[in-house]
């Protein structure tokens, strides 16, 4: 048994879940029961791995506690139903399960298939997102609800009519075809973009960041640039993980607090990531077919490229959130405009922008909108209006070093 620590145990459940999901409903063919059957793995692997430590093979413990509880899951339906079991081949007896250790999940990675069940046709797109959040992404009812600017309830309902569909439809468990790769694409591109989100800043914790989670972002993106490398938005937002992710290690300090973009430390970004970013969204933009993950990405490389912060090019950044704004008029996007509009023209631009904002129910209580007015009352002198929107970003928040870091701020001021 390896040693387990909490991050630890979360990374391999995270890393291990959707191929555990995959094969399990590769098995049995019901994806609606497959994804509670591992959900309660890993359930299980939580409380147990703490305990015991982590298996020599977790995703052979994983798949084995998730087809015995599968297996227990549709003998409790069946006989609800009164219905006959299902066809031999399409269960496995308990009899042959073996121990934990003993059972092999499938080799192939089938995550990507799992994507696109997840965003089967029949599935509105706003339950499509959820679903795959939940099923691939490993988020939490709680972390997507953040994620989406949604309250849990909806979210819950959501997860839940989505498996009901999907069943309903009888989709089979496969890849589809590429016409209809081309139709989901929207809705996993923006899945990936989400999960890679919760890993570069995680909205609830004692953590800023899940590294494993944004790197699986990034691997799962790479995947799908293989399986459609002629669609310039998925080579788009690869290059906009990999730009910035390359800051992920000036983002914090040695005991966990929040480094913001301007005081981070330049030399600890990671030039390689930058190269390769730089190089793929030049491979893309000359498709002329911009979209908001290309616009992001070019974003990011002019943040990337910059020798300082005072060096950064805002007047072109400002000019590229215009174009975004326009294609994409994501309310988190228009904030972040806000702040480059303030680095361009002073916080007061800045600061009429964000009150803008004040409006959109989206955005109605969460802490970013209380933390960038922040900043832009303290560049504008206001210190004691500062202070406060400090303190009620602070209270929004449910990242702790993000609590810390706008505390402090606020401390600052005092």
């Amino acid at each position: 048994m390896a040693e387990a620590t909490p991050s630890g145990i979360e990374g391999l459940l995270r890393e291990h879940a959707p191929r555990v999901l995959a094969a399990v409903t590769r098995r049995f063919g019901r994806f609606d029961v497959a994804e509670d059957a591992v959900q309660e793995a890993l359930l299980a692997a939580a409380t147990q791995w703490s305990q015991d430590g982590i298996p020599p093979n977790p995703p052979a413990w994983l798949t084995t506690v998730a087809v015995r509880r599968m297996t227990d899951l549709l003998r409790s339906e069946q006989a609800r139903r009164r219905r006959e079991q299902l066809d031999a081949t399409r269960q496995l007896p308990e009899d042959l399960l073996g121990s934990p250790a003993d059972t092999d999940p499938a080799e192939q990675d089938d995550t990507l298939v799992i994507f696109f069940l997840c965003c089967h046709p029949d599935v509105q797109p706003a339950s499509q997102v959820t679903l795959t959040l939940r099923a691939v992404g490993g988020l939490t009812t709680a972390e997507i609800a953040r994620a989406l600017l949604l309250p849990e309830a909806t979210i819950a309902q959501r997860i839940s009519r989505a498996k009901q569909r999907i069943q309903q439809s009888g989709a089979r468990f496969r890849m589809p075809a590429a016409a209809e790769v081309r139709h989901r694409l929207d809705v996993v591109m923006q899945v990936l973009y989400l999960i890679f989100n919760e890993g570069y800043t995680a909205s609830s914790g004692e953590t800023l960041q899940r590294v494993e989670l944004a790197a699986e972002a990034i691997r799962l993106t790479q995947m799908l640039r293989e399986k459609v490398p002629s669609e310039p938005e998925v080579g788009g937002l690869l290059a906009l993980m990999l730009l910035t992710h390359a800051r992920r290690a000036a983002r914090s300090g040695p005991t966990g607090e929040l480094i913001p973009l301007g005081e981070q430390d330049r030399s600890r970004w990671n030039r390689d990531l930058i190269a390769e970013g730089v190089a793929l969204l030049e491979e893309v933009l000359p498709s002329r077919r911009p979209g908001p993950y290309q616009l992001q990405a070019a974003i990011a490389a002019l943040h990337s490229e910059a020798q300082s912060f005072g060096d950064t090019d805002w007047r072109q950044i400002v000019a590229l959130y215009d174009v975004l704004t326009r294609l994409s008029p994501d309310p988190v996007i228009r904030l972040n405009k806000a702040v480059a509009v303030a680095m361009l023209l002073g916080p007061a631009a800045g600061l009429d922008l964000v009150d803008s904002l004040a409006a959109d129910p989206k955005l109605a209580g969460h802490h970013r909108v209380a933390a960038v007015r922040a900043h832009l009352l303290e560049e504008a002198g206001d210190l004691s209006a500062a202070r406060t929107a400090y303190l009620e970003a602070a209270k929004r928040t449910t990242s702790t070093p993000e609590q810390r870091y706008l505390r402090s701020r606020a401390a600052r001021l005092s």
